[in-house]
């Protein structure tokens, strides 16, 4: 039997999911998480054989929290589920060590096999993007910039970014992280200075293309 965590951020999406790996004999959904942080917590305390992970998800997005995941030491396996068809994106999660990206629009036909691939060490891939992603594995281009941009940020800095993106105040920001306004300012000023921005429309446009942040 593999065991099943879900996370994602829309509770509908979530019963969806689970209503369609119920039906399916060798998977057994042990758990739901509506946030990334909630899911790295869930994989911590539930060990689950595989992590079906929304890559859009508030406070702590997909791929800050499969980061996180496949840094445990616990034998779990991701795959991720987006709305994303984006090359880049997905070879930079398979290079962390993903074992499926999905596209929403297919789960339905290709989530159990996915999940089936993950559990066996596979690597499963939607076909609407599998070529195009074997191909950059295979050839990887010099001075990827989404990668650099992503690797100038730290966790705490990604977690502030999606935030901001979410139209979070500085306050708000630092009651939801427990910290003080003063550091919350101090992390935009450097973000700023790391994107090469000067205000929030332009931190918020670069993070969106270098996929820094998910926004639904």
């Amino acid at each position: 039997m593999i065991r099943v965590l879900i996370a994602d951020d829309h509770h509908l999406v979530r019963q969806g999911i689970r209503a369609l790996l119920e039906k399916v004999d060798h998977i057994q959904v042990i758990g739901e998480a509506a946030t990334g942080q909630e899911a790295v917590e869930l994989v911590e305390s539930l060990k689950p054989d595989v992590v079906v992970m929304d890559i859009s998800m508030p406070r702590m997005d997909g791929a800050q929290a499969t980061k996180r995941v496949l840094s445990l030491d616990i034998p779990t396996e991701v795959v991720i589920l987006s709305m994303y068809s984006d090359t880049i994106l997905a070879q930079q999660l398979l290079r962390q060590g993903v074992k499926g990206y999905l596209l929403k629009e297919s789960i339905a036909e290709e989530l159990p096999l996915a999940i089936r691939s993950a559990s066996e060490g596979k690597v499963y891939l939607s076909p609407a993007i599998s070529d195009s992603v074997l191909t950059n594995l295979l050839m990887p281009q010099p001075n990827e910039v989404p990668q650099n941009l992503a690797d100038l940020l730290t966790a705490r800095e990604r977690e502030i970014l999606q935030l901001i993106a979410e139209g979070y105040t500085n306050s708000a920001i630092a009651k939801t992280l427990t910290i003080s306004v003063k550091t919350v300012e101090k992390h935009r000023t450097n973000l700023m200075a790391k994107l090469d921005v000067h205000d929030l429309p332009a931190l918020i446009r670069i993070a969106m293309k270098h996929g820094l942040i998910f926004v639904d």
